[in-house]
């Protein structure tokens, strides 16, 4: 089950949550988004625990749980939307590139 951990300080680390999560259950997977550019964490990670039932104990122990004096928000993840969306803010694809230069 892989699980959406938000809210984490921008000191926390992979193998913080690691050592956190795996009082759960095994831990197959750990990812902490950072910025491309400057490598700061972005304040979101992933953990994938190695059963539904071990990421749901994980859920129901941590969701609201201190880390690192920030306030952990933990929940199962949901699929990452197709498109990115980074087009709707800049108007949407309401028609082709080509169109908006005439």
């Amino acid at each position: 089950m892989k699980l959406f951990v938000g809210n984490l300080s921008f000191a926390t680390v992979e193998d913080d949550l690691r050592d956190l999560f795996s009082q759960y259950g095994t831990v197959t997977d750990v990812f902490v988004a950072t910025d491309r550019v400057s490598g700061r964490s972005r304040g979101f990670g992933f953990v994938t625990m190695g059963s539904q039932a071990e990421g749901q104990a994980a859920i129901t122990a941590l969701e609201g749980h201190s880390l690192d004096n920030r306030t952990l928000t933990v929940n199962e993840a949901r699929p990452k939307e197709e498109g990115g969306g980074r087009a709707k803010s800049f108007g949407g694809n309401k028609r082709p590139f080509s169109d908006r230069r005439r």
